[in-house]
């Protein structure tokens, strides 16, 4: 085959790898359930709690379901990233699919690709999901300034995936990738603010939360900037300050993986 040929067929041939990589996401219902649809179905459940739904002086007069909202959008980003990406490496590794494809015109690194491509697809799918559930449900208003958000989701997520590739690149079954992907879930989650409010965390943890991706304190205050003044009233970073600490961690975490990965 020319080489022409050969060039003309990779669009095709990536297209192609992308599509299968898609339909394996589709059939893992765990991943679906759990990455996609539970932030929203989450959010959905605590506006249910009636207290959740008044305002309180508190939060400046938002609603508690106001301020939280990014909150459970970090769920799925977290889940994504950390567990589900490496875990699908660590499998590939384990059984020896991408030491085979390094021997076909189909370079392993094309898989990889393809599996970031529809990670990244997924959490997309999985914002805008909650983003309308939340307006249509909740009577939650849209990300105010959207291009903002963009920037923090895009970077946030990037952030989280350098993590999750360091990961990958270490572990070498995916059993050790699915416990290292819990603890990492539940240290991000955690230290990001997550699970704890800002206002209720000694101010070693929110100082530490400052560093931690995907930047929840950046996403809130692109969603509601109302919101973003009340949780950065427990102090907090500038907005485009948190987004240069999320992309040096996203470009130092890919350097890393990268030096460290293997495809044996």
């Amino acid at each position: 085959m020319s080489t022409v040929t050969t060039h003309a067929l990779r669009p095709r041939t990536r297209l192609k790898t992308v599509t299968v990589e898609a339909k394996l996401f589709l059939r893992d219902s765990a991943t679906v359930l759990f990455g996609v649809l539970f932030p929203a179905g989450l959010l959905l459940g605590l506006g249910a709690v009636p207290a959740l739904r008044e305002a309180s002086p508190e939060t400046g007069g938002l609603r508690a379901i106001d301020v939280w909202a990014p909150t459970a959008l970090v769920f799925g980003m977290v889940m994504i990233a950390v567990q589900h990406v490496p875990s699908v490496i660590a499998t590939y590794r384990e059984r020896g699919i991408l030491r085979r494809l390094s021997t076909t015109p189909l370079h392993p690194r094309s898989v990889l690709l393809a599996q970031m491509v529809v990670a990244f697809a997924s959490v997309v799918v999985s914002a805008t999901l909650l983003i309308v559930v939340a307006w249509a449900v909740l009577d939650i208003a849209p990300p105010e300034r959207p291009f903002e958000f963009a920037v923090a989701f895009v970077v946030g997520y990037a952030a989280l995936l350098g993590i999750g590739m360091i990961s990958a690149a270490v572990v070498r079954t995916s059993s050790a990738a699915n416990q290292v992907g819990t603890v990492l879930f539940v240290a991000l989650m955690f230290f990001g603010g997550a699970f704890l409010p800002r206002v209720l965390m000694p101010d070693v943890l929110r100082e530490v939360g400052e560093l931690v991706p995907p930047g929840l304190q950046a996403l809130t205050a692109a969603w509601s900037p109302a919101a973003g003044e009340v949780t950065a009233a427990a102090g907090g970073q500038p907005f485009w300050l948190q987004i240069a600490i999320m992309a040096g961690i996203a470009v130092s975490a890919s350097a890393i993986a990268a030096k460290l990965f293997r495809w044996e």
